[in-house]
């Protein structure tokens, strides 16, 4: 009798194991494919860069709780992750960054925080074939600044879109909708580029910068785009480049060129400098916002704001 009751006893035992093992399984499946929500049920987003950012928020709605990393005058090219952006990391349900190596160092992080999170690199679903080659500019497979064609952003914030879904799908409707009000906005921001660049004598559309952020941007509307350094400010840049660049504008009288919020004006001033010492004026055209955002807040704190910023400096300097 009483190994009778050991025998129930033991079964069970076995019973309770399982369940409980069930239970667990079914949690981490849930976890996998939806995002934990904070205390006041939005889903924790955050985002490596503002342009990310303000499309998360743009998609998201009242439905998320975006953290941007990289603010106004940043350089995601040498960024380096403080404590206080790993305790953000970890603490966020979704992480969405560039990819195409902007972030540098902090690819790895992100990488191992893929395991156990939803994290999503915006550019992922734009064609390779439609992706510039970095490697001679730059050292990079491929150029990561492709927010600077309003039509590759369409993908980045459709990318948005898709993962919000994935981390939300109670709220899939309101993601679908929003993002189909915004990239609306974004299809009529391309045209509005493309009907400005018209503007600008074709022997003008000259775009020369600090850094060579802006290929996408020449590639898409038209334009002969050339930068002091490659397509990461972490390449060095030499006499030579400055001189080579500096003898350019010399013998294709071109009479403007720009700075970057988030480069250094110093190496663009010696380059105008030397135009002079050769009896050819060149003037800062403005400044242009390339691997970050203006000032929260402000028209240039969004991504549609800072293009839009960025054409009318553009074509006021050269046409």
């Amino acid at each position: 009798m009483f190994g009778l009751l050991m025998v129930k006893m033991r079964s069970i035992h076995r019973g309770f194991i399982t369940l409980a093992a069930l239970a667990i399984i079914m949690v981490l499946t849930a976890c996998s494919s939806e995002a934990e929500t904070g205390s006041d049920g939005k889903v924790q987003v955050t985002a490596t860069t503002g342009m990310i950012a303000d499309v998360a928020r743009e998609v998201g709605g009242a439905y998320v709780d975006v953290t941007g990393l990289m603010g106004p005058g940043v350089d995601p090219h040498l960024y380096k992750a403080s404590q206080g952006d790993i305790r953000k990391l970890e603490q966020a349900s979704v992480i969405l960054y560039n990819g195409l190596h902007l972030e540098g160092k902090m690819t790895d992080i992100l990488e191992k925080m893929s395991k156990s999170k939803i994290v999503t690199a915006v550019t992922e679903n734009i064609p390779v074939d439609q992706l510039r080659s970095g490697k001679e500019t730059g050292g990079t497979e491929y150029d990561p600044h492709v927010w600077f064609d309003v039509g590759h952003w369409i993908h980045a914030t459709e990318s948005i879109r898709d993962t919000l879904i994935k981390a939300d799908p109670a709220h899939e409707e309101q993601y679908k909708a929003q993002a189909e009000q915004y990239l609306g906005k974004l299809q009529a921001l391309d045209e509005e580029v493309r009907q400005q660049i018209q503007e600008i004598p074709e022997a003008s559309r000259v775009l020369v910068t600090a850094h060579d952020a802006f290929g996408y941007f020449g590639q898409a509307y038209g334009m002969n785009v050339m930068g002091l350094q490659g397509i990461s400010t972490a390449a060095e840049y030499g006499a030579k480049d400055v001189s080579e660049l500096r003898d350019y504008l010399v013998e294709n009288q071109i009479k403007a060129v720009f700075v970057e919020s988030s480069v250094p004006a110093k190496a663009m001033e010696a380059i105008i400098a030397g135009a002079a010492e050769k009896g050819h004026t060149v003037t800062i055209g403005g400044e242009l916002f390339s691997d970050a955002m203006g000032a929260e807040g402000t028209e240039e704190g969004t991504y549609i704001g800072m293009i839009r910023h960025n054409i009318q400096t553009i074509v006021e300097a050269l046409k």
